[in-house]
């Protein structure tokens, strides 16, 4: 019988780990805050840090650009920033509850909640239905609230391509696994309903939303190359088919005719970030927004902020954006439920995609499709949605390995408010 005998590492192999976790320790102690981000809670503060802040911006900015069409439409320079408001306040309570809800909740919900909305998504059709600038994509439930169904639907279909994925795993290296269930019929049907109202760039979102479900939970790249053939060859026809997507696409190759104002709103969006400058006229001193400028308070609310705030307000919307993606990714490389993963990288995609857009439009990267811009543009159900979105995200993140622990060890506010109040002496 013969005997492994294992050698002991060489001294240089020794010395050289020695060595690393020597300039590690240099290099943390130089840096301080590297330490900090390694910590189990990073992802649930920066996810929280940059979603507080993004919506406190959006408000003051949503009231600076519509302060004076609200004047003229309402009589009040109010009313679209106490709308706002209002929806914000539903958006915080609703992350609340969502960031405290375990993990399997949501996969119970999730096809309870894909159904709801293609349910309220099939009543656009209907009497209830509104147009709005030639799509048909809002309900009105009761008068005075206006509801946008697509917005539930990026969620739910998030859910479920989660839950159906990560139970497919070991599958997906078949194309018919991938395909069935989830892209025929939940993907075709949720996409075919949302072009039906004539909603293109929602439904643009929605195939990058899929795309990145796919792409997290391994399906292999070959997929991906008939895919984009396909969505390709459909989503041209949906543009050469539709005169004021023609008219958009051409403006932004540079066909641009300012009689007719196919490229209005992409001119006065440039003529505000150049008015603004490197450091932007003061917050509420903006020209465009004296109605120059359509839907400055919605999708061209970037446009206004780098009239008002100048390039570093541009640059902090970016960098907090930045911020968001990168917590979003950190997320799914540290979870260890694919679940958990995969509905991650959904929401990061999004998020990131939408804001990529609406950015990409206002600065004449990409043509004009009605994007807003995430947690900031003005939008109530946009606005409550994507923060039932990220409160989801803080419930993941409060399960990271090690969060937990490290959560329940901290006072909370309230705790530490009163930790510095004088006690009370007993008689």
């Amino acid at each position: 019988m013969t005997s492994t005998v294992t050698r002991p590492p060489s001294r240089s192999a020794a010395a050289g780990r020695a060595s690393a976790a020597e300039g590690s320790g240099l290099l943390h102690r130089a840096l301080p805050f590297l330490a900090r981000l390694e910590s189990p809670v990073t992802s649930y503060y920066v996810l929280l840090g940059t979603t507080v802040i993004l919506v406190v911006i959006g408000l003051v900015m949503v009231l600076s650009a519509s302060m004076i069409t609200s004047y003229r439409d309402d009589g009040s320079t109010f009313s679209v920033f106490l709308d706002q408001a209002k929806y914000a306040a539903i958006g915080v309570v609703g992350a609340v509850v969502a960031a405290h809800l375990p993990v399997g909740w949501y996969r119970r919900l999730a096809l309870p909640g894909l159904l709801g909305a293609l349910l309220l998504q099939c009543l656009v059709f209907t009497s209830f239905g509104i147009s709005v600038n030639g799509n048909r994509n809002w309900v009105r439930l009761v008068p005075g609230v206006q509801v946008q169904p697509s917005e539930l639907v990026k969620l739910g279909l998030i859910l479920v391509g989660a839950v159906l994925l990560a139970r497919k795993r070991r599958l997906l290296g078949s194309l018919k696994h991938v395909v069935i269930p989830f892209l025929v019929p939940i993907v075709l049907v949720t996409v075919g309903l949302v072009l039906v109202g004539h909603d293109l760039g929602t439904a643009l979102v929605l195939i990058g939303i899929v795309a990145a479900l796919l792409f997290v939970s391994g399906v292999p790249g070959r997929f991906f190359a008939l895919a984009a053939a396909v969505f390709a060859v459909i989503a041209g026809g949906f543009v050469v088919t539709n005169e004021n997507r023609m008219d958009r696409i051409s403006s932004w190759l540079g066909n641009c005719d300012t009689s007719d104002g196919t490229c209005y709103q992409s001119i006065h969006g440039l003529y505000a970030l150049a008015d603004g400058g490197l450091w932007g006229v003061g917050l509420g001193a903006s020209k465009e927004k004296w109605s120059w400028l359509p839907e400055a308070h919605n999708d061209f609310i970037f446009a206004i902020i780098g009239e008002e705030l100048g390039l570093p307000g541009t640059l902090v919307i970016l960098v907090l954006f930045t911020l968001l993606g990168w917590a979003c990714f950190r997320l799914v490389q540290r979870s260890r439920d694919q679940f958990v993963r995969i509905a991650t990288a959904g929401v990061m995609a999004w998020i990131l995609l939408q804001a990529m857009i609406n950015i990409g439009a206002v600065i004449g990267l990409l043509p004009v499709i009605g994007i807003p811009l995430p947690l900031v543009s003005a939008g109530g159900s946009a606005l409550v949605t994507t923060l039932l979105a990220l409160g989801m995200l803080l419930s993941f993140a409060r399960n990271e390995p090690g969060a937990r622990a490290v959560l329940a060890a901290r006072p909370g506010v309230v705790r530490r408010s009163l930790a510095v109040l004088p006690s009370r002496r007993k008689r």
